[in-house]
């Protein structure tokens, strides 16, 4: 296979790199090191190209089989140094940024976990995305439920909606979703949904049993509100 000639954006110089890693490692948030392992029943079977778009850390790749040639999209770049350790190439940037040098119809399979509910554009970023990919290949990722139980918890009996540091509310988030709207939106864009799942369900017991009792007695209606996010996988035609 030919590889594509690519003008990359560079990273730093060394001794600065070593001086960014120092002060990024002192203060790190969590985000950057989740290995989300529960993304990785949305694998397709087959993929050896693969994009990740938020690759933070590059820890999400241990999920992947061994082998890919793996690119990453990363806009911190103390967390983009880290993962150009573990991945083929890293861009460093906004997806707008260096969408540019990545090629089209090359990749197989592209990650977005909760990219896609901090862009203004999520229509034209989904609309970009399935231009990198080869037909047949496939989007995972993960996008939060605004519909979840908690969240309705907070609008309905306190009264509230308050931005958070994360979350379904995070104060970065520029999109809200529910189980209706992200079918709507990956649809729009030509793309086949092959799975679609809640995730990250409540585990403690008690709550988990309340919030049965309370979907049972919408005969089900409100399946959706046990989940504070949906997992997918969308396939381009």
């Amino acid at each position: 296979m030919t590889r594509p000639l690519v003008k990359f954006i560079p990273l730093l110089s060394e001794i600065e790199s070593i001086e960014y890693l120092n002060a990024y490692m002192k203060t790190k948030s969590d985000y950057y090191t989740y290995l989300r392992s529960e993304i990785r029943q949305f694998l397709p079977e087959s993929y050896s190209l693969v994009l990740e778009i938020g690759c933070a850390e590059g820890k999400f790749i241990r999920n992947l089989k061994q082998g890919c040639e793996t690119w990453g999209v990363e806009m911190n770049r103390e967390a983009a140094l880290v993962a150009q350790q573990r991945f083929t190439k890293v861009l460093v940037g906004s997806y707008d940024e260096v969408s540019q040098n990545i090629p089209d119809e090359y990749f197989d399979l592209i990650i977005c976990n909760d990219i896609i509910e901090h862009l203004p554009d999520s229509t034209s970023f989904l609309s970009s995305l399935s231009k990198k990919l080869k037909t047949s290949g496939s989007i995972v990722g993960s996008i939060p439920n605004v519909r979840y139980v908690g969240n309705l918890y907070n609008i309905l009996i306190k009264k509230d909606w308050q931005y958070e540091s994360s979350g379904i509310l995070d104060r970065t988030h520029l999109r809200f979703f529910t189980h209706k709207s992200i079918v709507r939106t990956l649809t729009d864009q030509g793309l086949t949904i092959a799975f679609l799942k809640g995730i990250n369900a409540q585990k403690n017991p008690l709550k988990r049993l309340l919030v049965l009792i309370l979907v049972l007695s919408t005969f089900f209606h409100s399946w959706d509100i046990q989940y504070p996010q949906f997992g997918f996988r969308a396939i381009k035609q």
